[in-house]
């Protein structure tokens, strides 16, 4: 099935070089057992808990900005290093699992109902490309997913949503409308602005060391692929900015 362009692919990528490198355990809240390494993802000898050195630390530092308003609350890493089998493995997997929620069989389906579900699958992931232009975000070890942790309580700060979720509920400002519906009830009105405060709070954090956030997933943010430097070019529409990050394998 035909794979979507997605507008930061067409960003040249300058290598930099810069190592991968272990996120440390002492210095942040992660999730274990890692969802993907579990499933039974193809991960080798490679780690999901790896990033550029630059990159971890711009962590520290969004860790550090969090950690002024509230200073018992950590970065929760979800996901960070995908080797390229990975991003296929997952991408698979969740073609699969919308088959299955939808009582589906692969045979059955039309050519367009096929490509319909692809379409949704592929908004949440990026196609698993061996392109060297075209690389997975996270494959390039400088993109990251995190939700906010608070170690006192020792408990995970609602969101909204789970990490993910193939839904509207994922688009970063999905709760800051939910909050001012007037058709729904108080409470959840409540709820969702709860949820929305959340996300600004992590958006605040990971902004202030200079990751940018996908624009439909509140959880994923990087710094230096080619989303970055599209999504830096968006905001600087005369400044043209390229990638420093690519493909990486350990």
């Amino acid at each position: 099935m035909p794979k979507p362009s997605k507008p930061y692919l067409q960003i040249p990528i300058v290598e930099c070089g810069d190592p991968l490198v272990p996120i440390p355990l002492s210095t942040f809240a992660r999730q274990t057992p890692h969802a993907y390494a579990a499933l039974g993802a193809p991960y080798g000898q490679a780690s999901p808990f790896w990033v550029r050195s630059q990159v971890l630390q711009a962590l520290i530092e969004a860790q550090a900005h969090l950690q002024l308003t509230h200073p018992h609350w950590q970065l929760l890493i979800f996901d960070a290093y995908r080797p390229i089998a990975v991003q296929q493995f997952m991408v698979d997997y969740t073609f699969a699992q919308v088959l299955q929620a939808r009582h589906l069989q692969m045979e059955s389906l039309s050519d367009i109902e096929q490509q319909n579900i692809w379409d949704q699958v592929y908004q949440l992931w990026a196609a698993p490309s061996l392109d060297p232009q075209t690389p997975p975000p996270h494959s390039t070890g400088a993109a990251v997913d995190v939700t906010l942790w608070d170690a006192q309580a020792q408990q995970s700060i609602d969101m909204g949503s789970e990490i993910d979720e193939l839904s509207a509920r994922s688009h970063p400002s999905h709760f800051a409308y939910l909050a001012k519906d007037p058709h729904i009830e108080a409470s959840a009105r409540t709820a969702a602005q709860q949820a929305n405060t959340h996300r600004h709070i992590l958006h605040t954090a990971m902004t202030a060391a200079d990751f940018q956030r996908h624009p439909g997933e509140w959880w994923h943010f990087c710094l230096g692929d080619q989303m970055w430097a599209w999504l830096q070019q968006q905001a600087h529409s005369t400044t043209e900015i390229t990638a420093r990050y690519g493909n990486i394998e350990p």
